[in-house]
């Protein structure tokens, strides 16, 4: 069984085995699997909200009208509707560069199709097809969701690494972040918690550290 505060443990002995850098590290947390035919196409493609944030993430709505304007008042990272979209088509040089800008994309449900054409083929691998926002949804809550939200994706590999955070951050919180994304993730394993094999956490630069025991238990 592990807890937040085994999480905790491991979390302040991953500080403690990376020297201090120059710039701010990120704390990364690394789940391997057992007992998954990766064959049979085993995927995580997950987005899962973080109870403690300390740096947003970066969101992008791609939207006109009405929607638009209030993802615009909301401070959204970008917005951009059906003239950029047209831009980018014709451009997938620009393309790339401006979709690795951001960590989620928003969607006007009405303009799903045009980004599938302009952008699709760019998005889709990267994982980062928009969520499309119904119409006179609030995409406040929408940008409020995102910001504090990551991916944990990977295809067809044993293991899964993920941001959860950065150094300046509490140990406390820290544990919580990576107990909530344990949680997602165990519900997604096709037996649960007896498919994670080891839990590791790490800095930039660090080594892993990781849980001496094996997974169990179910998250307390």
């Amino acid at each position: 069984m592990i807890t937040e505060a085994q999480l905790v443990d491991i979390v302040k002995e991953a500080k403690a085995a990376t020297k201090a850098k120059k710039f701010k590290q990120s704390i990364e947390l690394i789940v391997n699997f057992k007992d998954i035919d990766v064959k049979k196409g085993f995927a995580l493609n997950e987005v899962v909200q973080l109870p403690k944030t300390s740096s947003p993430a970066t969101v992008c709505v791609i939207a006109t009208g009405d929607m638009g304007t209030k993802a615009k008042a909301a401070k959204a990272d970008s917005v951009i509707g059906n003239e950029e979209l047209d831009k980018f088509g014709a451009n997938k040089r620009e393309s790339r560069k401006f979709i690795n800008k951001y960590d989620f994309f928003l969607a006007d449900t009405q303009i799903m199709p045009t980004v599938g054409k302009t952008l699709g083929q760019l998005l889709g691998p990267r994982g980062k097809m928009p969520t499309p926002v119904p119409f006179n949804a609030p995409i406040e809550s929408f940008l409020s969701r995102f910001r504090s939200s990551i991916k944990v994706r990977t295809r067809a590999s044993l293991s899964v690494s993920c941001k959860i955070g950065d150094e300046t951050m509490e140990d406390a919180d820290l544990a919580i972040n990576a107990h909530a994304v344990l949680s997602a993730i165990e519900k997604k394993l096709p037996n649960g918690e007896k498919n994670m094999k080891r839990v590791m956490i790490k800095t930039t630069m660090g080594k892993p550290i990781k849980q001496l025991q094996e997974v169990k238990k179910k998250f307390a």
